[in-house]
């Protein structure tokens, strides 16, 4: 058995060998996308070449437009998800922990989660104009209820038996969220984390394409404008590579949070 075991840990791929199946798929749409638009087989207006893409992201890189922009979203989305995330662990905390304030809350917070944030941008801007708060709160609307949901359901899935241990060991309530709620609700909490962080980035792109004088989606919008196409590919691509690496970086968090949970790796 031992032996079958050895064997199979000698067949599992390394990180290189996964990190260049991972590239195997972009590398060749990139391949084919620019052989194609080389030839004039699809539009360079609607469809730039990844090359030229390639030259107007370095030009807006050397500008320095690119940066101070991306400093900018990325102060947004940081705060809204501070400000929406904090609030949606608070509350599904306490909805989770108290069925006086799931009846109490829940059904309101559900009402709410059902209006797209399309929706409520009007109302934004005449409440707080077209400034950072209107920008902030969307998109902590946005990032609020993935953490609220996955944080009450994490509570509501942890077996009754360890509270009842908890209460013949004496632990009081803050104690039992420390050491009891908290550790086996985390798979969730990190899950609605992640959810987060990319409804994060999604509320940001709402928020700037519409009123917003600077940023990466105002860079986006002003550049299609003057039919720039190849500086909304930079923007989009931009908005990918931010939202993939916070989603790396929490991903890296529940790696070292979660080392003692035992999970199928593929």
């Amino acid at each position: 058995m031992s032996k079958r075991l050895a064997a199979g840990a000698e067949k599992e791929p390394g990180k290189w060998t996964l990190a260049g199946l991972a590239l195997v798929l972009p590398v060749t749409v990139l391949l084919v996308w620019q052989v194609l638009g080389a030839n004039g087989y699809i539009s360079e207006l609607l469809f730039p070449t990844p090359s030229t893409i390639a030259l107007s992201f370095a030009a807006l890189a050397a500008s320095g437009d690119l940066w101070s922009n991306l400093q900018i979203s990325i102060v947004r989305v940081l705060s809204g998800f501070a400000l929406g995330g904090g609030l949606g662990l608070l509350l599904g905390l306490a909805v989770g922990l108290f069925r006086r304030t799931e009846k109490l809350l829940d059904p309101t917070l559900q009402m709410i989660r059902m209006v797209p944030s399309l929706a409520v941008v009007p109302l934004f801007i005449l409440w707080f104009g077209i400034g950072e708060e209107s920008k902030v709160l969307l998109i902590a609307k946005s990032a609020f209820f993935p953490l609220y949901i996955n944080t009450f359901l994490g509570i509501r899935n942890v077996d009754n038996k360890w509270f009842e241990v908890a209460r013949v060991l004496g632990f009081s309530r803050l104690k039992q969220v420390v050491r009891l709620v908290l550790p086996a609700a985390a798979p969730n909490i990190l899950l609605g984390a992640r959810l987060s962080i990319g409804l994060s980035w999604l509320g940001l792109v709402v928020a700037e394409l519409i009123a917003s004088t600077s940023g990466i989606g105002y860079m986006m919008s002003d550049a299609r404008q003057f039919a720039d196409t190849p500086v909304v590919f930079v923007g989009i691509i931009v908005f990918a590579a931010a939202g993939l690496t916070t989603d790396y970086l929490i991903r890296l968090l529940e790696s070292r949070l979660l080392r003692w949970k035992d999970r199928y790796r593929g």
